[in-house]
């Protein structure tokens, strides 16, 4: 725990109040869970694509 507070004192979320500190990460951790979401659908459903480059 030690670790993550030093993490976020010489972050630039140590300037920030606590309540934003936690909104800030809540969205961050949203957004890599869907990012790892749109990962795995693409990896599972991927093969299905018709993927066409051109004009």
């Amino acid at each position: 725990m030690d670790v993550l507070k030093e993490i976020y004192w010489k972050s630039a979320l140590g300037i920030l109040p606590n309540p934003i500190k936690s909104l800030v990460l809540l969205i961050f951790s949203a957004i890599v869970a869907i990012l790892f979401t749109m990962l795995y659908l693409l990896l599972k459903h991927g093969h299905y694509l018709n993927v066409q480059f051109g004009y």
